[in-house]
């Protein structure tokens, strides 16, 4: 494996084989596998899981990484393009991200979205300026439109509950936060529960459609899959029958890159707020699931996150079985 940047990439063969991979590596620690090998970790937005997650899985496959942010770099690092370096940055991210690659024998990017023009995240320019500069194994950290790693963790997390592929029903639904932000998770958990073969409902308010490229290509991954993609702003109709609610907040798409126009149009939907009164609806063992971190009381009450229908640490416990696969696959060898 050279890359791991999209699960679109992968067959649904590859996928099963990798999280079959996971499972086993849970049962049965491989503490030897990546003996001498080394992750360069960059980190160009901020991360709990995702550094702790991939440091934990290359240590217990033997390896070791390590970590550069620019607020780690006594130079500091400029990463804007075209500019004059007069400034307080000493270096910029064109020489930093080879030099870091050539450390290691494979690198973590982690590289949000810009958030100011939604064409311009949707074609991951930044991401891919920064890959087109090296030659090394690649792993996406979360770009501006993908988080491969946690949507292999989620589908692990799925498999876990017993959530049926063709025939089960997620519904991905926008929750209220005080911010507005990326559009990684939602789009690539869609595409991922779409891919898996699962009927997705995107529920949403008005102002928080998900941009229609990214249906389009969830819709093709459902019809392959044996799948649907639907959307609605009617939580009832929604919830009904649901297995999994994924809740997640994003930015608006009818005012992305206008701060002042989202926040005036979430600031009337602090009612979004996934309470037990969703789940009316919805199968009687219908779980939550979130990526974390998750404000309480704001995207989800208490009630439903400490509940028996949340399974969020699980979800996140996979995060570091699903990346050691990725891992060992990566530099390990064959699966």
């Amino acid at each position: 494996m050279k890359a791991f940047n999209d699960l679109a990439d992968f067959s649904n063969e590859e996928i099963a084989a990798l999280l079959d991979l996971a499972g086993r590596l849970d049962l049965h620690p491989e503490p030897e596998a990546l003996r001498g090998k080394v992750l360069a970790l960059l980190f160009l937005s901020p991360s709990l899981r995702t550094l702790a997650s991939f440091q934990a899985a290359m240590t217990r496959l033997g390896g070791g990484s390590f970590v550069i942010s620019p607020e780690m770099s006594i130079h500091g690092i400029e990463t804007r393009p075209g500019i004059v370096m007069d400034g307080m940055a000493a270096e910029h991210i064109r020489e930093a991200v080879p030099v870091i690659a050539s450390y290691g024998d494979a690198i973590g990017i982690r590289a949000f979205a810009q958030r100011r023009n939604i064409e311009h995240d949707m074609n991951e320019i930044e991401y891919t300026a920064l890959t087109d500069l090296i030659d090394t194994p690649c792993i996406n950290m979360e770009s501006a439109m993908n988080h491969p790693c946690q949507n292999l963790a989620d589908w692990k997390t799925l498999d876990d509950l017993g959530v049926p592929a063709n025939g089960g029903k997620l519904v991905l639904s926008w929750a209220y936060h005080p911010k507005a932000l990326p559009l990684a998770v939602p789009s690539s958990t869609l595409h991922m529960a779409a891919k898996r073969g699962m009927d997705v409902t995107v529920l949403r308010p008005g102002g928080f459609e998900l941009p229609q490229p990214l249906m389009q290509k969830a819709r093709a991954a459902a019809q392959a899959s044996g799948g649907s993609v639907t959307e609605t702003d009617d939580r009832i109709e929604a919830m009904q029958d649901a297995h999994v609610i994924y809740a997640k907040s994003w930015s608006s798409t009818k005012h992305y890159g206008d701060k002042i126009a989202d926040e005036d149009l979430r600031s009337e939907l602090i009612d979004w707020c996934v309470d037990d009164p969703w789940f009316d609806n919805a199968k009687e063992d219908c779980r939550f699931m979130h990526c974390l971190p998750v404000r309480r009381g704001v995207v989800v009450s208490d009630a439903v996150l400490d509940g028996p229908r949340s399974v969020v640490i699980h979800e996140a416990r996979n995060r570091m079985l699903a990346q050691m696969a990725v891992l060992h696959q990566m530099l390990g060898g064959p699966l």
